[in-house]
């Protein structure tokens, strides 16, 4: 076993055992803004199993909904069907290039108001702050002895953690079914057992990396801070400190005494103790800052205090950092949304989201597959005329019944009939009913006179009867005896 002096690096320990962190409670833009991203998010997440959407009779009339058991996924009025997955496939890329825009566009602004693990160690803090009280209570509380209080305080705080992790696993299971259907099967025991385990890992793990590991899930588990670190450059938008400006530090009463000797940095530490992960932000640059810029809102508010200018800590980029230092006005957001990289990102980004949206508006509600039956390859009848057996499959993606008709193309003189009719009621096109949101299969019999090619490619097609004749066709082989046979 490695020994703790292995275990480390140039620059100190390759992992550090976890410091207690309380972030004391500020107010500011960017609070405000973290405010609403949290409120808008889950109010998503725990709200959107609960949307009605009519489709019809036919189909589930819930809005967002991935019904396992049909293999279908509905949001709002798109259905996906088995298929049909690379819509979910450029659903994907279209987030992980999402990701790289907002990287390149406004730094780590995913990481700082919309990660999960951010949005629900935010809530978890309030909580805190709600029983414990703020910074400086929870510290005296986490160091002192176990009293009556603490314990109390611990058990609500505890249950609280609990019943937000429970709701959060419970709120992921309803988009797998109907959520008031689900709800009472929960509550009565009658759930799928799955149902069960899902709530369960889900509430376990929220309630650990939520409530305990908190920061450690940024700075140790989490693979995106390292990805975007790669990606970033001096053009990048970063929460920064202004060295330049802030040094060397010292109090208000040291800069009156020794006027210009010091910097705007007063050494309050606030800009530590509002920090979500426990970093201090004049260290400068470092894997641990979500950039959530609550240090630029107590910052904001001590220069205010103080009468200095705000800015000492801000979102720029280390160049408009340089250009700021040597007495030039920057143009931060100019800059960084204007540059080339962001630029390709958003153009990938729309390229692929145009490209789906008009795929979904040409899409055909129909799908035909055909299999050409082996055994045996062909029959001859007593006309003369040369039978083959195929298997259909037409598949009706809309949510009402339709009336399509079955026809060949490609093949002269030919006729068919389906298992339920007989060779004396053959045609050219047959009709048949299909019902709604379903896979309908068609045994099809294909006759055609002896004379010919062997082998002949012809097409069977599907068209609907309902208004809207767009179908969809698949190209067989017709087979006949060798001549001489």
């Amino acid at each position: 076993m490695a020994s703790p002096e292995d275990l480390t690096g140039e620059n100190g320990p390759l992992y550090a055992a976890r410091k207690g962190v309380y972030p004391k409670k500020v107010d500011g833009p960017f609070r405000r803004f973290k405010w609403s991203v949290m409120f808008v998010t889950l109010a998503i997440y725990y709200g959107t199993p609960w949307i009605r959407w009519d489709r019809g009779p036919y189909a589930p009339d819930q809005a967002v909904l991935v019904d396992l058991a049909h293999r279908r996924f509905f949001m709002f009025q798109i259905e996906i069907w088995p298929h049909e997955f690379y819509y979910v496939a450029g659903l994907l890329i279209m987030a992980g290039i999402g990701l790289f825009l907002v990287t390149s566009a406004v730094g780590r602004a995913w990481c700082g108001y919309a990660c999960p693990q951010t949005v629900w160690t935010d809530l978890f803090q309030h909580v805190d702050r709600l029983v414990d009280g703020d910074r400086n209570a929870q510290i005296r509380l986490a160091n002192g002895p176990w009293t009556f209080e603490k314990l109390v305080k611990r058990t609500i705080k505890y249950g609280i953690y609990l019943a937000v992790a429970f709701w959060t696993g419970g709120a992921w299971i309803m988009y797998f079914a109907d959520a008031p259907t689900l709800t009472a099967d929960f509550w009565t025991g009658q759930a799928a057992p799955v149902a069960y385990g899902t709530v369960a890992v889900l509430t376990a793990t929220t309630f650990v990396f939520g409530g305990f590991m908190r920061e450690q899930v940024c700075i140790y588990m989490c693979p995106w801070p390292r990805i975007q670190t790669a990606m970033m450059d001096e053009k990048s938008l970063l929460v920064t400190y202004k060295d330049w400006r802030g040094e060397p530090r010292g109090s208000t009463k040291k800069a009156q005494t020794h006027p210009g000797a010091f910097g705007d940095c007063i050494d309050c530490n606030q800009c530590v103790a509002v920090c979500p992960t426990g970093i201090d932000i004049r260290e400068g640059p470092q894997i641990g800052c979500i950039t959530c810029a609550l240090c630029i809102d107590a910052c904001d508010g001590v220069m205010k205090q103080v009468g200095r200018p705000r800015g000492l800590i801000d979102y720029c980029t280390l160049d408009d950092a340089a250009i700021e230092k040597s007495g030039g006005i920057a143009q931060t957001v100019r800059k960084t949304l204007s540059r080339p990289r962001t630029l390709i990102y958003l153009g990938i980004w729309t390229a692929i989201g145009a490209a789906m949206i008009f795929s979904l508006g040409q899409r055909t509600r129909l799908d035909l597959a055909v299999q050409h039956e082996r055994s045996p390859l062909y029959v001859q009848l007593s006309d003369g005329h040369i039978r083959n057996n195929y298997t259909l499959k037409v598949r009706n993606m809309e949510t009402r019944p339709r009336r399509v008709a079955i026809a060949v193309d490609g093949l002269p003189d030919a006729r068919l009939w389906t298992e339920a009719g007989t060779r004396e009621r053959a045609s050219q096109h047959l009709e048949i009913a299909l019902a709604p949101d379903s896979v309908t299969r068609v045994k099809l019999f294909v006759a055609a006179p002896s004379a010919g090619p062997e082998r002949q490619d012809f097409a069977i097609a599907v068209r609907g009867l309902d208004g809207d004749p767009r179908g969809d066709s698949d190209i067989i082989q017709f087979d006949r005896p060798e001549a001489g046979q």
